[in-house]
């Protein structure tokens, strides 16, 4: 996610407010007035479209694990394509500040289009899929809730507080509190990887902790949770490229 009237991202990359405010108040008195069922289309950006491309590929990632759920667990097609998804919206995550800059246009709703867009496509999707990929039980459910969670409050914590993290002498954070979202992507990586390998379902590494009994989980899930602490973190420093 990527606050194109900020010039910081929210997530791993900077857009950097290349425009003015008369776009943006003219946004803004658009988003006021009641002027059709569609006139909201109007009212975005090309750089906002690009985020909604972000959207798509996270929800689309979604659909294609429970698609893989629904199907035969030895046809991977719609596991592989629930993790392909992921690094395409990372990619509209990148253009999309691109194409503000390029543009000179920022955008009220592409502020909150950013960091919606992100949970969707860097927090739900690569817990959809490990839900796919087997680590499914009650325990897991739990685990990947705070996932989630925890990259929610991230954002949230991002819109809140950008304005007051040190800036360098050009006007961008200087780091990034906490590990940005789409740093999720390391995760689905490795999934990947166990989908490559055949260590999915049952043959999940480290197997199950707890095997039969309501306290049964896959230690795997521990990455998830510690990718969630990571991105909460006030600590945890990251100095922007």
């Amino acid at each position: 996610m990527l606050k194109r009237n900020s010039g910081n991202a929210a997530n791993g990359a900077t857009k950097d407010a290349t425009a003015g405010g008369p776009a943006m108040d003219k946004q803004k008195r658009l988003l006021e007035k009641d002027t059709g069922h569609f006139s909201m289309i109007k009212m975005l950006h090309l750089a906002d479209l690009i985020t909604e491309l972000n959207g798509f590929c996270g929800v689309m990632s979604v659909f294609a694990s429970m698609r893989y759920c629904l199907g035969p667990s030895d046809a991977h097609g719609n596991l592989w394509a629930a993790l392909a998804f992921m690094p395409f919206g990372l990619f509209f995550d990148f253009m999309d500040g691109k194409v503000a800059r390029w543009r000179k246009k920022s955008s009220l709703m592409g502020q909150e289009l950013d960091s919606l867009a992100d949970l969707v496509s860097f927090g739900i999707s690569p817990a959809a899929a490990a839900f796919a990929i087997g680590i499914r039980t009650p325990l897991d459910h739990l685990f990947l809730t705070f996932f989630v969670l925890c990259g929610l409050t991230r954002l949230a914590r991002f819109n809140i507080t950008v304005a007051n993290v040190p800036k360098d002498a050009t006007g961008k954070s200087k780091y990034f509190e906490g590990t940005p979202i789409p740093t999720s992507l390391s995760i689905a990586a490795l999934m990947a990887y166990w989908v490559s390998k055949g260590w999915i379902l049952d043959n999940i590494p480290l197997g199950t902790v707890g095997t039969g009994t309501i306290f049964e989980f896959h230690p795997v899930v521990g990455l998830f949770v510690l990718w969630g602490c990571m991105m909460t973190s006030k600590t945890i420093h990251i100095p922007k490229p």
